[in-house]
């Protein structure tokens, strides 16, 4: 019979990758064989992958070209099942499952019936379909049947992980409360380049990342008319709404730069330097409590103006990391400029909650809490 392997990590999207990649250098640095396994389609640019980083194995899948489409489910679907007859093959003592796609779940829950002694954690980057914006057909047909696919098999785990504390409100009667853990994003912190010299004869605000159909316009509008004297809006990122926020927000009254995709560290530091706030805001449709975005703006020192629910909400509240959105009518230069100083602590906040280090001790009392188990 083969001999066990140590620790496999099944992930979908390359978009989940920067979890999986700390993952691996957690177990790796303690002596442990760790071997991921992914699948060869890149989700968002809809296209095969070809190159894959050393130890990883990719299983082919079926492409498909829109994101609610039955094409999507069978690819997923699919995905599990060859997956799972990896791991059957492979048969790890940890087997660590990165949801979604939802599919994975229930074959999870099946493999670990047929496998008791193998510890699994499954880790919840995403909600689906809570963190779509279409709240309207959350709850009919295909989608009620893909939640189902996660809530009726998530018990199976011996721990169930979750990117923010916010998921756990739709987990709680799914599972035992002791299986429920947090785990944020993390980074390796890297030393602080900021020099901020935002101007003082106006609020510079910056909007960070994908200009998709889930970041809400009309709230960044309303905020910019709100805002008393001129207002600046500095937008990095693109996306298919990339011309309509800067028409709106051009005609909300908002001096509009747009600099497009940034991803080198200092230009991204110099353009957060000219800014008073970064913008996080989404729609109330979509079920999130931590933004990738946030996370950049807590890293360069950058307060926010947030309307995140749940875990941000509350960061912004307790940490003084900000301002959230009331939907006030009027906001007073006196409030945005208390709201916009003590940017160390904010960065300081992020390296307390988000660095690598912290994100490691996490895993290594998920795992000593489930490896003790009979």
């Amino acid at each position: 019979m083969k001999k066990a392997c140590g620790i496999v990590i099944i992930n979908c999207f390359d978009t989940y990758e920067h979890r999986v990649a700390l993952l691996k250098e957690h177990f790796a640095a303690r002596g442990e064989e760790v071997h991921v396994i992914t699948s060869d389609w890149r989700h968002f640019h809809k296209e095969v992958r070809t190159k894959y980083p050393e130890g990883y194995e990719a299983i082919h899948v079926r492409p498909y070209t829109k994101n609610l489409s039955a094409d999507r489910l069978i690819s997923h679907h699919q995905f599990a099942k060859d997956v799972f007859a990896r791991v059957e093959q492979l048969r790890p003592r940890l087997l660590w499952v990165l949801v979604p796609p939802n599919s994975l779940v229930k074959c999870a829950a099946e493999y670990k019936k047929r496998n008791p002694g193998t510890r699994l954690v499954l880790d919840l980057i995403d909600m689906w379909p809570e963190t779509m914006p279409i709240a309207r057909f959350k709850s009919v047909p295909p989608l009620s049947f893909w939640r189902d696919l996660r809530d009726k098999y998530i018990s199976c785990a011996d721990a169930v992980v979750t990117e923010c504390g916010l998921y756990q409100s739709l987990l709680k009667d799914k599972c035992a409360p002791e299986k429920l853990h947090t785990l944020y994003l993390a980074r390796h912190i890297q030393p602080s380049i900021a020099s901020p010299n935002p101007p003082e004869d106006k609020t510079a605000l910056c909007y960070l990342g994908s200009i998709n159909n889930i970041i809400d316009i009309p709230c960044i509008c309303r905020i910019v008319r709100s805002i008393e004297g001129p207002v600046e809006l500095h937008i990095v990122g693109d996306g298919e709404k990339k011309d309509e926020l800067i028409r709106e927000a051009s005609e909300a009254g908002a001096q509009v730069i747009f600099h497009g995709k940034v991803y080198d560290p200092q230009q991204k530091q110099e353009i957060f330097d000219r800014c008073h706030f970064g913008m996080n805001i989404m729609k109330d449709s979509v079920f999130v409590g931590l933004t990738m975005k946030s996370m950049d703006y807590f890293s360069c020192g950058l307060p926010i103006i947030n309307n995140i629910r749940g875990d941000t909400w509350n960061f912004v509240e307790t940490y003084a990391l900000g301002l959230n959105d009331t939907g006030a009518d009027r906001i007073g230069l006196q409030q945005l400029r208390e709201a916009s100083c003590g940017r160390s602590k904010i960065r300081e906040f992020f390296v307390d909650t988000f660095s690598y280090e912290i994100f490691s001790e996490k895993v290594t009392r998920i795992v000593e809490s489930i490896e003790e188990m009979e």
